[in-house]
């Protein structure tokens, strides 16, 4: 199975591609799609840089043909405005996945960095070796490249956990809000 990472962000978004088969992990690209300095997307233009990570997230998808994806979920900062701006970037990455037809998956980065390197307070640069180790890279990956392979590694791991949660115990439905038959899901 081929999974896509994505390390969502304004400036500079992180992908990471692997292949997963069972235990068995293989590299197979990552790098960034950058926003700044891009034609047609100038600092203030936030517009135009999201569909610089719309088309950058659809080339990559077009290129390496995924099966799944999984994207790290945004936490909120210190700074209201930089988490708005951060979460548009973040809903721009996920739209051009679902138009791709991709199950998109989500985890945090204490998830990621717990799965990778042991603990939640990992550093990147921790990250960016442990990445390095367990696929056999020849050199540390980008910050943001290493993170987008971090949550493909660790949806490699969890994916396989989830189908046999799946296969152990069925699903019952529930049924929520009774105003006129309610919701179901």
């Amino acid at each position: 199975m081929r999974i896509l990472g994505i390390d969502p962000g304004l400036q500079t978004t992180g992908f990471g591609v692997i292949d997963a088969d069972g235990p068995r992990l293989a590299y197979v690209a990552s790098g960034t799609i950058k926003t700044t300095g891009s034609q047609g997307a100038e600092i203030g233009d936030l517009p135009g840089r999201l569909k610089i990570l719309f088309e950058g997230i659809r080339e990559v998808h077009a290129r390496y043909q995924p099966h799944c994806a999984a994207v790290e979920i945004v936490f909120v900062n210190v700074n209201p405005q930089s988490t708005l701006l951060l979460g548009q970037a973040r809903g721009a990455a996920l739209t051009a996945l679902v138009s791709c037809d991709l199950p998109v998956s989500e985890y945090t980065a204490l998830q990621m960095k717990k799965a990778i390197v042991g603990h939640g307070h990992a550093k990147k640069e921790q990250i960016q070796l442990m990445v390095q180790r367990l696929l056999n890279l020849p050199g540390e990956p980008g910050k943001d490249a290493a993170d987008a392979l971090g949550i493909a590694i660790m949806h490699a791991h969890a994916r396989v956990s989830f189908e046999a949660m799946s296969k152990s115990a069925t699903l019952q439905r529930k049924q929520h809000a009774q105003f006129r038959g309610g919701r179901t899901y």
